[in-house]
């Protein structure tokens, strides 16, 4: 009889994905960050 292995955390699977999907993840967060700057200096210009 084996014993039931935990579930892996969120964490876990996260990281695991991100380095199995490798150059895209980093592609997706590159483009977020510059989504996210992008919506701040807009804001900051709209807003001044």
């Amino acid at each position: 009889m084996t014993s039931p292995e935990p579930q892996p955390s969120f964490i876990k699977l996260a990281m695991r994905n991100m380095v199995r999907k490798g150059g895209k993840s980093l592609y997706h967060f590159f483009l977020t960050t510059f989504g996210l700057l992008a919506l701040l200096v807009g804001l900051a210009y709209l807003t001044h």
